[in-house]
């Protein structure tokens, strides 16, 4: 029986933690009350969705009235980008050219909705141009919504610069942090941001969950119309089970964060000095430090990322590059660094988690270095 390739696609999804399932399984058996219920049934749910509150809180360090549970990071970046324009009389949105599309698409709404929207671009190690965003952001701007960590490269932006400038004329600041939470240390007060976003299915919580920090007097319009439920800013009722287990995704990742950081972070770096000793003028997409400790994002030269990762079975990992009918399109990000299309379209991206061990990073390396040479000689 053929065995399952080693999974180096952390970025895209990770795996439930035993932990996060069995504490789910109470409420996908016996505890089914609707949290709005006033009978017992209903309090055991809303105590469980409230303690699960108090441990997202203490993981990104607001309190817990200022966290507002959704559908996941896309429904999070939506209810922060159109809650706090549909709220303000300011008409300009300032972003980067590097957002996921669950940010940028609804900034995209907006500009075909008459707003004046700002795109800053980045350098070449996919930093964004700080000084080019802050001239951006003026009186006329009600939101600054910049992504925390970069999903195809790891880069750490600078949010904090963000937001001090911001913060002199008055502006909003939003981060999407799917990507960060759980892999570095997060502190809504240090970076000083309104608004955050968490993906449950990025940390080892359940697909279909995730969280936004409201700081306290932001005012937000919300976009889905119903219930009292979440402050009245998310209604409908609660998916109980899974905000469970983000709640206890996020305990294990606060009592972990630095020594598994430490962990992925060697292997990381082992990865590249494998890959980098067996295959010439391999290149890093990304900064050298300033990236999350388990994204690897690489260009092999004079190969397609798509075909070498389809001459290497054994290993699950993705591109950046999107596949149409007739061809294949490089990574918007890569280009936006000013990595030429050519070179762009051989990049892979690995990312490593909890399960990833030496030997997967060394079997991996020598898969990738194997199948390089092969297609790089064809």
């Amino acid at each position: 029986m053929t065995s399952d390739p080693i999974y180096l696609d952390h970025n895209a999804t990770t795996p439930l933690l035993p932990e996060v399932v069995e504490s789910m399984l109470p409420f996908l058996r016996q505890h089914f009350g609707n949290p709005s219920s006033r009978h017992v049934y209903g309090r055991r749910a809303h105590d469980a969705v409230e303690q699960a509150r108090v441990k997202i809180a203490a993981l990104l360090h607001c309190d817990s009235d200022e966290v507002v549970f959704t559908s996941g990071g896309s429904e999070a970046n939506n209810l922060a980008i159109r809650g706090v324009t549909a709220a303000s009389a300011r008409r300009r949105v300032v972003t980067t050219a590097v957002e996921h599309p669950a940010t940028a698409r609804p900034v995209d709404w907006l500009e075909r909705h008459g707003w004046d929207v700002f795109r800053a671009g980045v350098d070449a190690s996919g930093r964004v141009l700080l000084d080019e965003l802050n001239m951006a952001i003026t009186t006329a701007t009600a939101l600054v919504t910049i992504m925390h960590s970069n999903n195809e490269t790891g880069v750490l932006q600078p949010i904090r610069g963000a937001a001090r400038h911001a913060r002199r004329v008055g502006a909003l600041v939003h981060t999407d942090a799917a990507q960060s939470v759980a892999k570095v240390p997060i502190d809504v007060r240090e970076i000083d941001v309104d608004l955050l976003s968490v993906a449950g299915h990025k940390l080892y919580a359940p697909k279909g969950v995730g969280a936004l920090y409201v700081k306290r007097g932001t005012t937000l319009e919300p976009f889905i119309l119903g219930g009292g439920q979440e402050l009245g800013l998310r209604p409908g009722t609660e998916n109980v089970a899974s905000i469970v287990g983000l709640g206890t995704a996020c305990v294990i990742a606060q009592r972990t964060l630095n020594d598994e950081g430490a962990r992925v972070r060697a292997l990381r770096d082992r990865l590249w000095a494998r890959l980098a000793d067996a295959i010439p003028d391999l290149a890093l997409n990304g900064h050298v430090e300033e990236r999350l400790p388990n994204t690897l994002n690489v260009r092999f030269p004079r190969v397609i990322g798509t075909a070498l990762l389809d001459a290497t079975p054994e290993i699950a990992a993705s591109t950046g590059s999107a596949c149409h009918a007739g061809g294949e399109t490089a990574s918007a990000v890569l280009l936006a660094m000013g990595i030429p299309a050519v070179d762009a379209l051989g990049s892979v991206r690995l990312t490593l988690g909890r399960g990833t061990t030496a030997d997967d990073v060394d079997r991996s390396a020598a898969a990738l270095a194997r199948a390089w040479v092969a297609l790089a000689n064809d």
